[in-house]
């Protein structure tokens, strides 16, 4: 009978160790995020007190990089996945999903807000993705990080968690009342943008600009133009005397200024940093300086003669 009994308490001891076990053996410990953007946000909430693990490195496209073997065996580990969901991530939706099969917490951010849908391209109908744009959308993100962190993952105090949370909160305001007024500066019939894909759904809702179209008439860069795409682009630009197309600073700028030639007009083609950060010291290091930075031209752009 003794012998039964330790043989009870020994199970007993060990069913918490295997409960925080993954499938290949090793303890689930730490953070991972999919894109750059969402994992400094987590960063900036949780400082030191937790290894957080970024998978998409700086310059990249969030809907087309893939990770590797080692990248996959980290998300399987983990004891909490940080991910953008709606669609963005599509070279690494599988491994995200096949973590969370195998019991990894995981939090899709986007579901968790008020995602747009898209307005008049091939996308119609499906939600967008590219929430960050709006600070007000990205201040809600920050908090449903932060609460998936307290529940999910191991020795982390919720107290100083909390208090990191409010501060970058305060510095997200901050950047809302800024792009609020600097957006101000430009004349409501010239907040028209144009952009190399349909990423600035959110920013235009939030700060009162019209979409006039795409480059690319999608919500990924993964889709391409038609002839006809261009074209009648092109006469949208001229019919709205649009001086100016946004395009991402990562992805080539051929088809922009193909674009601008064919649209007659003397339109500037000007790089942003809208779904990547750089490496730190290039011009978007952290989510609040490529806020900063893409406000400042896109008001320039639109308001130079």
């Amino acid at each position: 009978m003794r012998t039964v009994t330790r043989i009870a308490a020994a199970l007993a001891m060990l069913l918490p160790v295997v409960a925080a076990c993954t499938t290949g053996g090793g303890e689930r410990a730490g953070i991972v995020v999919t894109t750059n953007i969402l994992g400094d946000l987590t960063r900036a909430i949780v400082g030191d007190a937790a290894e957080v693990t970024v998978l998409m490195p700086a310059d990249a496209d969030p809907h087309s990089f893939a990770i590797s073997a080692k990248q996959a065996a980290l998300l399987d580990r983990a004891g909490l996945v940080v991910h953008n969901g709606l669609g963005l991530e599509e070279g690494v939706a599988r491994n995200v999903a096949a973590a969370e099969n195998a019991g990894v917490p995981t939090v899709a951010v986007a579901d968790h807000l008020d995602p747009l849908s898209y307005a008049s391209d091939e996308s119609a109908g499906s939600s967008d993705p590219h929430f960050w744009t709006d600070p007000k959308q990205t201040r809600k993100a920050v908090d449903v990080i932060s609460a998936e962190i307290i529940e999910h993952v191991g020795g982390i105090d919720a107290a100083d968690l909390r208090t990191r949370t409010d501060r970058y909160l305060a510095e997200i305001d901050q950047l809302d009342h800024w792009m609020t007024e600097r957006f101000a500066t430009i004349p409501v019939e010239r907040r028209q943008l144009v952009t190399n894909h349909h990423v600035f759904g959110y920013l235009a809702h939030r700060f009162d600009f019209r979409v006039v179209g795409a480059v690319i008439p999608s919500g990924t860069t993964l889709a391409s133009p038609s002839s006809s795409d261009l074209k009648d682009l092109a006469d949208a630009i001229r019919a709205a005397d649009v001086p100016a197309i946004f395009i991402d600073s990562s992805q080539p700028d051929r088809l922009a200024h193909v674009l601008a030639e064919q649209a007659g007009l003397h339109v500037q083609v000007i790089g942003l940093h809208t779904e990547s950060l750089t490496e730190p010291g290039a011009g978007a290091g952290t989510y609040l300086e490529m806020m900063r930075v893409n406000t400042e031209a896109i008001a320039r752009g639109l308001t130079t003669p």
